[in-house]
């Protein structure tokens, strides 16, 4: 899987979500390689989303469609700047990635991890997944040795929050202990209109 994470500050919002609804009406069925996206603004306006093709090929295919260069011209009107793009092919999904289902999407971006630390808690973590009903899946990209942005996916932001209150079996309460020690350089960003496709 190929990866592109974009970011930045949107000066129209709506804009934004209108304008990636209609991506995702007109030209995503003519994007070869195309697997899904997932995006939106937060409530102070930073803007992120990440698109995910089967190759890097696919990928740059995409970008070099005449299509895709106009709309882009029309898209980074409305935002505050020009948004950053980071490419990545290391990608972990977890109980099958992303979900379109989802009405609530958080997004931990984490600087400083240690990525062996990360990847036993991930198999700890399996065994209490089932528990949670709001979690629908995950998608975390690696951008760098230490660095990942994750998209988590929930049910809703009601059901996330509930989740987060309930009590995590005794033989796992020392994962969620070393998991705050390990994501502590952690930027959490709130998607409560995700974009989903």
């Amino acid at each position: 899987m190929f990866v592109q994470l974009i970011e930045g500050r949107a000066r129209d919002a709506a804009e934004i979500k209108r304008l990636t609804e209609q991506w995702q009406k007109d030209l995503a069925p003519g994007a070869t390689g195309y697997l899904g996206s997932t995006g939106g603004v937060t409530a102070d306006g930073k803007a992120i989303a990440i698109a995910r093709f089967e190759s890097e090929a696919s990928a740059r295919a995409n970008s070099d469609r005449p299509e895709q260069s106009a709309w882009w011209a029309e898209m980074s009107k409305h935002y505050d700047g020009d948004p950053s793009f980071t490419e990545s092919t290391d990608v972990d999904e977890f109980l099958g990635g992303g979900s379109n289902d989802a009405g609530f999407v958080q997004v931990m971006k984490s600087t400083g991890v240690d990525r062996a630390r990360i990847a036993k808690m991930d198999e700890q973590f399996a065994q209490f997944a089932p528990t949670r009903s709001d979690l629908l899946g995950a998608v975390r990209v690696w951008t760098g040795p230490d660095s990942c942005v994750e998209f988590i996916y929930f049910t809703s932001e009601a059901d996330a929050r509930a989740g987060e209150k309930q009590e995590v079996p005794a033989d796992l309460q020392g994962m969620m202990e070393e998991a705050d020690e390990v994501m502590k350089n952690t930027e959490y960003l709130d998607l409560t209109d995700p974009i989903l496709h």
